[in-house]
């Protein structure tokens, strides 16, 4: 368990790194918010969720992974295909089993009053990937765990999954501009940042959209990809319509927010705009 938090420690930093120096070298958008403020908010979310996680329940998909192995349950070990193709399937179900979790987050009242503090950044960098409220981190890993107890997944899988989802996650939330065609071919396969973003929308219907973190296959099979936000990815508004004030969401008020009133039109489907009013912020 030490070598797993090893690895995902340095790939963590490494990812970090690279993508907050091509963010200085070439952003996309100019930062609405101070950049040191925000990162000492998200940076401190952060390692409140790993202290959290290295307390609870930190390692228990890589734990059950080894379990499952030894016990022989799961779904894929019933099958004799072969161990590439045992290793694929795994991390493609894993992936897929992220997107509908993601869906749920946003469906569920619920569980989108946690999901709204990963929502709330006014702008978008690397740091906002693993901006998760500590409770929404807690729910995630036993949903995991049930995840790799169901499929009978390795350990090898789990953390190769666990490495690529916290590396993707880093990356398409980056405020990076990608030359446009080398965009538009990535995303046939993995979620870019520009695909990606639109998802942080104020608007709902562009909110519901583009959940997926890692691959973006999932969107364009089950219909829930959006290809260009409506305002354009240089000044679409991010974050969300009913919180649009930096001093509101410090730490503390982030850490309570689940537990404030929802605004009852939070995620409620839009209605169409008027004619010829496409291309207008609506706060």
């Amino acid at each position: 368990m030490s070598s797993e938090a090893g690895i995902r420690l340095g790939v963590f930093l490494l990812v970090l790194l690279v993508v907050a120096s091509l963010e200085f070298l070439r952003p996309m958008r100019t930062w609405r918010e101070s950049r040191k403020q925000r990162w000492g908010i998200n940076l401190g979310m952060i390692a409140l969720n790993v202290v959290i996680q290295r307390l609870t329940l930190g390692a228990a998909a890589v734990a059950m992974a080894f379990h499952v192995q030894a016990e022989g349950w799961g779904l894929l070990n019933l099958v004799g295909w072969p161990p590439w193709l045992v290793f694929v399937v795994g991390l493609l179900l894993l992936d897929l089993s992220i997107y509908l979790q993601h869906v749920l987050a946003h469906a569920l009242p619920f569980f989108w009053r946690l999901h709204q503090v990963h929502h709330a950044d006014l702008d978008l960098d690397v740091t906002s990937g693993l901006r998760f409220h500590p409770v929404e981190i807690l729910l995630s890993l036993i949903y995991k765990v049930a995840v790799v107890a169901a499929l009978g997944l390795n350990p090898l899988v789990v953390l190769v999954f666990e490495v690529l989802l916290n590396a993707a996650s880093m990356f398409s939330h980056a405020n990076i501009r990608l030359q446009p065609r080398l965009e538009r071919v990535m995303r046939w396969f993995i979620i870019t940042p520009d695909m990606h973003r639109i998802h942080h929308s104020i608007y709902p219907q562009e909110t519901n959209s583009n959940y997926g973190f890692f691959l973006s296959i999932w969107d364009r099979l089950l219909g829930t990809y959006t290809q260009n936000p409506r305002d354009g990815h240089e000044s679409m508004v991010l974050g969300l319509s009913y919180q649009q004030k930096q001093e509101k969401l410090g730490l503390k008020n982030l850490l309570l927010m689940p537990f404030k009133p929802l605004p009852r039109t939070s995620l409620e489907p839009e209605k169409p705009l008027p004619q010829g009013a496409e291309g207008k912020n609506e706060q």
